[in-house]
């Protein structure tokens, strides 16, 4: 049996909020302020000369200190892939989401918070809390969405999906521009230069996180099972993972549509993790000689301002098409432009260019990532163990993470430019494309005027 659905809008905005409470780690530190102030400690590199891709040491291995965050950011999703069947075995067979959610939520804040303690002497320490802050993100996400079929009925997942992420980019946007004044002007907060900004900053989106979720935390309902967790849950999520991956060759359209998500995703996340170090390392700016140099960190939090400011509107307006079109045109257009905007990407040079394709980004960031996870909650088979079904979405989303980042950092690493890797993730786009292309265009994908007839 189905767990009762509820509209309630009190619960549903603050599932929402939790949105808002996260969405400032991708933002500020993933997207913003970490890349900028791990490239200042590691631009020494062990020549001890300032470069733009200097090589650094991490335990005997010498890689350039960009493909270093690349790797660090895919062992931080294989990790998280690996252990989230377990975890939403766990949280199935005991009724216990809220729990997990709410370790991941500490974990991921906490380590944000930490990032104060990494400097030029502790490469190694540093890169052990990217992984563990990008674990503390993306392990709370499987269960968060868990929720969404509990919450909302399906004619409406659509808007309360599309909530939750224009909650995100708002939230995260008003503490970006507070920090962005900080890094501006340090002096005028009683700050003594831009990386003591950076570091205030680490801590206040770690307090942001922690502090806004417990909003979502009281509002949120366990259903208890009332079973013991013991030794044989262990094997229990894997072969949840196992079911549900039988149960899709009885849902073929499900079946299509994961594998083609495996591939858009891959390379939609690859973007946004690792959009930062394309800036940083190949967009110029034209200095007041008139002569190029390495843009800089304020006209890079500008661009990524640009990015959340123009995806509230976006998540809206691909909700909105998605009743007009159904959701398999909607992510059929979003989809196109990514393939225009990766191309495009290839042969900006200077940073108006990339104000430009940042403006598009963000038009579809919030539409295909909204679309995407509604999408899937629709096709969902009755059952309710929701948890499991998201857990095995979160696995293609994670090791597609996981190829897309480590292909990325390999072609940067094996040809010096990450131009080239860009040109991988346009491939990824096409076949990604291709295959959305081959889903059966069922009734809950259809447009909701198509649904009423």
């Amino acid at each position: 049996m189905t767990p009762p659905v509820t509209a309630d809008k009190k619960v549903i905005r603050a599932w929402a909020m939790y949105d808002w409470a996260n969405s400032v780690y991708p933002l500020v530190i993933n997207s913003t302020i970490f890349p900028i102030y791990y490239k200042v400690m590691t631009a020494y590199g062990l020549k001890g000369d300032a470069a733009e891709n200097a090589v650094v040491d991490f335990f005997g291995f010498k890689l350039y200190n960009m493909v270093l965050y690349s790797y660090a950011i895919s062992v931080a999703y294989l990790i998280i892939a690996a252990f989230s069947p377990i975890l939403s075995g766990i949280a199935d067979y005991s009724g216990s989401k809220k729990k997990f959610l709410r370790f991941f939520c500490y974990l991921g804040s906490l380590s944000c918070i930490l990032f104060i303690t990494f400097n030029q002497t502790n490469v190694e320490w540093g890169i052990l809390l990217v992984i563990m802050a990008c674990i503390g993100f993306s392990g709370s996400i499987p269960f968060y969405n868990a929720f969404l079929p509990e919450i909302a009925p399906k004619d409406q997942q659509d808007a309360v999906s599309a909530k939750g992420f224009s909650y995100g980019y708002t939230g995260s946007v008003i503490l970006l521009v507070i920090n962005l004044a900080m890094v501006l002007s340090p002096k005028t907060f009683g700050l003594e230069d831009e990386i003591h900004a950076f570091c205030i900053s680490f801590v206040m989106v770690g307090l942001w996180w922690a502090g806004f979720a417990q909003i979502t935390f009281r509002k949120l309902h366990e259903t208890p099972t009332g079973k013991k967790v013991d030794g044989e849950i262990i094997r229990k999520g894997y072969r949840e993972l196992i079911r549900v991956w039988n149960e899709l060759k009885n849902n073929p359209v499900l079946k299509k549509y994961l594998g083609s998500f495996f591939v858009f995703n891959m390379a939609v996340q690859t973007v946004m993790l690792l959009a930062t170090t394309f800036a940083l390392t190949e967009v110029k700016q034209y200095n007041d000689a008139g002569v190029l140099e390495p843009m800089g960190s304020d006209k890079l939090i500008t661009s990524i301002l640009i990015i959340q400011v123009v995806a509230i509107p976006g998540a809206y307006f691909f909700s909105w098409l998605s009743g007009k079109q159904g959701n398999l045109r909607s992510l059929y257009l979003a989809l196109a432009i990514w393939i225009g905007v990766c191309i495009g990407a290839y042969f900006v040079q200077v940073d108006t260019e990339f104000f430009v394709v940042a403006a598009i980004v963000g038009l579809i960031m919030g539409g295909i990532q909204s679309m995407s996870r509604s999408t899937y909650s629709k096709l969902l088979p009755e059952t309710v163990d929701h948890a499991s079904y998201f857990s095995f979405y979160d696995v293609a989303d994670k090791m597609g993470i996981v190829v897309g980042t480590f292909a990325y950092g390999l072609i940067f690493q094996l040809t010096g430019s990450m131009r080239n890797s860009v040109l991988a993730i346009v491939v990824f786009f096409v076949l990604g494309l291709i295959l959305l292309l081959r889903v059966p265009k069922v009734s809950n994908l259809l447009p909701s005027a198509n649904k009423r007839n």
